[in-house]
Parts: C-alpha cells; structure tokens; sequence
C-alpha cells in the first residue's frame, strides 16, 4: 500500500484528489495539510510514502517544505502537482528534491501512474514540464572565455588594477580594458564584481588554468 499525503492551501483540491484516489487498491490518502511546514509534519507522523506537493502555499511554501523533507525524511518522496510551469518554479522544485512534476490537468490515471512510479523512486514529469527542459538542455553553450580573458579575470579576483593586470601580462592597460569589455559581454554582466561573482558560479575561477590556445 502507498501511503499519500496530499499537500495543497485549497480544500477543494484536496477533496478532488482524495476522491481520485478512493478506487485505487494500492494507494492510501493518509492525511491532508494546508501548507508546506503542516505537510512536512504530517509526512513524518502519518509515515507518508509519497507528497503531492503544491508549490504555491502559506506559511511554507512547496520548494522549502521539499528540500526540509529531504533533509529530514530523505525516503519520503515529493511529487509537485501544481498550475505552475515556468522556470523558476519548476528548477527550484526539481533542485529541492522533488521526485517528479505534474500540472493539475493531469488525468487521474496519470496522476495514479505518476504516485506508483514516484514511489519506486522514477522520476516522473509532465510532457510539457520534458519539452521545457529539454528545450533548455539543447539550447547552445555561451560564448566560452579565451585563455588570456581568464588570466585578466583571475587578477581581478585577486583585487589587481588595470594597471597591475597590464604589468604581471605584459600587455598595455588598453588591452585589459578590452578584455574585460569581452568578458562583460560574454557573461552578461556590467562590471568587474559582477563578472567575478559570475566567473565563480560558472566555476571559471574554480578550474585550473587552461592550456595554451590552439
């Protein structure tokens, strides 16, 4: 038997999922929590199997109650079910721990299908939630930094002036200034803090040094 927990601020759509589920021989609703630190709760008292997470809910919202039960009941799997499809709510969720994402016009024998499968463990997502990441994952890489660009960077991480920089490469403060209009324009930035801040994120700076350009 997989053990339910149905986690929505609307009463509504809880009573329709409990519904959904009444004929299932192998699914249990086991409990009913109205936002993200209730369902939290609930999830660890009722031994829920699986949550059917909204996302946007009072209190706790779905991302934050998915990555607390993660922490703290890591066999507990979260299934969002929410209207919401854009990027940043479907990342976040998915980088919370969630185990799958539906949109609430899922059919109920989807919805039945997406339960047994989050419960196994298999990720589970809505066409349209695929296509979206998938448009993304084939979207082509930014513009790469050359090995000199990377030299420039490292120094002003380091807190070096163009005047500096210029001296430790051997090349003129024009040519810093150039480069690091190059390197605002490839990482979408518009000064120095900015691209260094970025560079880290990418894990630019993080990276040995290159080798020398072909």
């Amino acid at each position: 038997m997989i053990r339910v927990l149905l986690a929505d601020d609307h009463p509504v759509v809880r009573n329709g999922l409990r519904g959904a589920f009444a004929e299932e021989p192998d699914i249990e609703v086991v409990g009913e929590a109205a936002h993200g630190g209730e369902a939290v709760e609930l999830a660890q008292r009722q031994r829920a199997d699986v949550v059917l997470m909204d996302l946007r809910m009072p209190v706790v919202d779905g991302v934050e109650a998915t990555a607390m039960l993660r922490q703290q009941a890591p066999t507990v799997r979260v299934l969002i079910l929410t209207t919401f499809d854009s990027d940043r709510d479907v990342l976040p969720a998915i980088e919370a721990g969630a185990t799958g994402y539906l949109l609430k016009d899922a059919s109920t024998e989807e919805l039945c299908r997406a339960v047994r499968a989050a419960h196994r463990g298999e990720s589970v997502l809505s066409p349209t939630i695929a296509r979206q990441l998938m448009g993304q994952v084939r979207q082509p890489a930014g513009p790469r930094l050359s090995k000199r660009e990377v030299e420039v960077l490292r120094l002003v991480a380091d807190g070096a002036a163009n005047r500096e920089a210029a001296r430790q490469l051997f090349i003129s403060e024009a040519s810093i200034k150039t480069h690091l209009q190059h390197i605002y324009d490839k990482l979408g930035v518009r000064d120095r803090a900015a691209a260094v801040g970025e560079a880290y994120r990418r894990g630019i700076l993080g990276q040995p040094d290159p080798g020398p350009e072909r």
